[in-house]
């Protein structure tokens, strides 16, 4: 039997069951979604399986597969364990990903996916709906108008609707940050044809006999859902219920499973545990339900991409991010910059890079106009995957950056907010040369050097330099935009937090012959030596302090580890020292 295939990239269920893919089973939740709500809706970050799982659902539910149920899911959990209500259904699915958001074309294009989907529901059902139903949608004119049309004839006919949104607010959030609130705004109240669109859903889902049964729609946040439907009363959100932490993403069993099953076909060789730890720290630590923090989910568009590098060319990516990972979360920098501002979430953005985690509640539902309240906004990064929950302290919930890869996406927001708000930018490829050096031959002075005289001629920064946290910042970002450490802020070691622990990157420098722990210390411009001498004896000490951690040495490897004092006064540089 030939090697299943990876389904990188693939959503489509029929091709992934009819061409022998690898599939890790999620069809044991349908059982679950018919215990919950009839009306459903489940937020996951992007490229989390949302279109894989919606395809699957419609597939399982369309009354025009029954006889294909056995090759479509009899290998699954629920080609063994059916449900009653398995293809009962006339399937309505849209996905408005597939809509234009230029403003320009938006409602034509609206109107043109929209009628599309209509024409397939047309004939996929025509052995049931009649001439007669279809003579009559030829007179109908527009989207709401067509879809109160079919909720009517199907209610009339007495034939239950499933109703399938995939990417809901796709476009309505690409015109947030492309457009601005004020074309959202138009889309999204008052007369707005999106707002109206949602009016005919709920009118159809609603009174004695309605025709649509059931739905179910996906997306990245809830505001635009909050907007359209007057305060979120069109679906039962399950995106934080225990029962479906697992429905997206995979499993660390899974994932081995995953990984032992190439290898036993002879698509890779190594050790399964030493790959699993590079994609554990890469691709790991999602969690969306306060009860399930002992179960963390891999995001499973990053697993995919990395197993097919494996399998194909037998080594670890040397690119961990996937590209289209990146270019997907590049959309969401209108977060922080507002018209070459930095607005007050950007604070936010930096607390969180500087912590790697904050207490807050979720909030489960907020228009876009209040966006800028920071529960919501932080709840709102939670969404979209750049923040999850890691654990429950005190009663409060902690929300934590979930992986490197975010990380690095989170530190590259940083950097993209400085820039394009003329705050500050450094000229990476020449702080890389220097950050090689450090990394390869303990040339350490010159990093630190560069960024004390960037700080001194961009005098734009000093704004924002208000303590030693705004120095640590700046080196924590700029530094990570290079590949030569792994730099962990405020990393416990020796009974005291250090500011920057810079752990050595073996998986890209396999020779790297450094690491650095470092500790910053800020005084006011008016300090005297004294004091700044003060300050970097307590630095020292620190360091020695810090260096007695066993972490160090386990972590270190074959490097020799340097400590390095910081000390700024205002934005001049005042001292700089390698602790012996």
């Amino acid at each position: 039997m030939a090697t299943k295939k990876i389904p990188y990239g693939i959503s489509d269920f029929q091709l992934l069951a009819s061409d022998d893919y690898y599939y890790v089973d999620k069809t044991r939740f349908i059982a679950e979604i018919e215990k919950s709500p009839r009306f459903l809706f489940l937020i996951r970050p992007r490229r989390f399986g949302k279109s894989l799982f919606l395809s699957m659902l419609e597939l399982y539910y369309d009354i025009n597969t029954r006889e294909q149920f056995d090759e479509l899911f009899g290998k699954y959990y629920i080609g063994q364990h059916p449900t009653e209500e398995r293809n009962s259904y006339l399937i309505l699915k849209f996905n408005f990903a597939q809509v234009n958001p230029d403003p320009e074309v938006l409602l034509q294009s609206f109107e043109e996916h929209t009628a599309l989907c209509f024409k397939d529901f047309n004939e996929k059902y025509s052995h049931l709906l009649g001439e007669d139903y279809l003579k009559g949608f030829a007179q109908t004119v527009n989207a709401e108008n067509r879809l109160e049309y079919i909720a009517l004839c199907c209610k009339q006919r007495n034939l239950p609707v499933y109703l399938i949104i995939d990417e809901y607010d796709n476009f309505t959030n690409v015109v947030l940050s492309r457009y601005g609130h004020s074309r959202y705004h138009d889309l999204t109240h008052g007369a707005g044809f999106f707002r109206f669109f949602f009016n005919k859903i709920k009118g159809a889902t609603t009174g004695a006999g309605a025709s649509f049964k059931r739905m179910f729609i996906s997306g990245v946040s809830p505001v635009t859902l909050d907007d359209v439907t007057s305060g979120f009363n069109i679906a039962s959100m399950i995106t934080l219920d225990p029962r479906f932490n697992e429905v997206l993403g995979f499993t660390e069993g899974e994932v081995r499973e995953m990984l032992e099953y190439y290898k036993s076909e002879g698509r890779w060789e190594g050790d399964t545990e030493e790959i699993l730890d590079v994609m554990r720290k890469w691709y790991d630590n999602y969690c969306f339900a306060k009860d399930c923090t002992d179960v963390k989910m891999y995001n499973p568009d990053m697993v995919l991409y990395f197993v097919n590098y494996l399998t194909a060319n037998r080594k670890i990516p040397d690119m961990l991010v996937d590209n289209n990972v990146r270019t997907d979360y590049k959309k969401l920098k209108y977060l922080i910059i507002l018209d070459k501002h930095l607005n007050g979430n950007f604070s936010r953005i930096k607390e969180i890079a500087e912590k790697g985690e904050i207490t807050t509640d979720i909030q489960t539902s907020f228009p876009a106009e209040d966006l800028i309240q920071p529960d919501n906004f932080i709840s709102l990064l939670f969404y979209f995957g750049i923040l999850t929950i890691d654990r429950v302290e005190y009663g409060d919930l902690v929300l934590k950056v979930p992986n490197l890869t975010i990380r690095q996406i989170l530190f590259s927001y940083i950097e993209q907010g400085y820039r394009d708000a003329d705050v500050f930018e450094i000229k990476t490829f020449q702080l890389r040369s220097l950050m090689r050096d450090m990394a390869y031959r303990g040339a350490w002075r010159p990093v630190f050097e560069y960024f004390a005289e960037e700080v001194r001629n961009q005098t734009s920064i000093r704004d924002y330099i208000e303590g030693e946290k705004a120095i640590q910042t700046l080196h924590l970002v700029y530094m990570n935009l290079t590949s030569y450490f792994v730099i962990f802020p405020e990393q416990e070691m020796g009974k005291g937090f250090s500011d920057l622990w810079m752990s050595p990157n073996f998986l890209h420098h396999p020779e790297m012959q450094y690491c650095y722990v470092v500790e910053f210390k800020y005084l006011k411009h008016e300090a005297t030596d004294a004091e700044v001498a003060a300050k970097l004896e307590e630095a020292r000490q620190q360091l020695r302090q810090y260096a007695t951690d066993a972490k160090y040495a386990s972590a270190k490897g074959r490097t020799t580890l340097r400590r390095i004092a910081v000390v700024y006064r205002a934005w001049e540089l005042a001292a700089l020292e390698e602790v012996g």
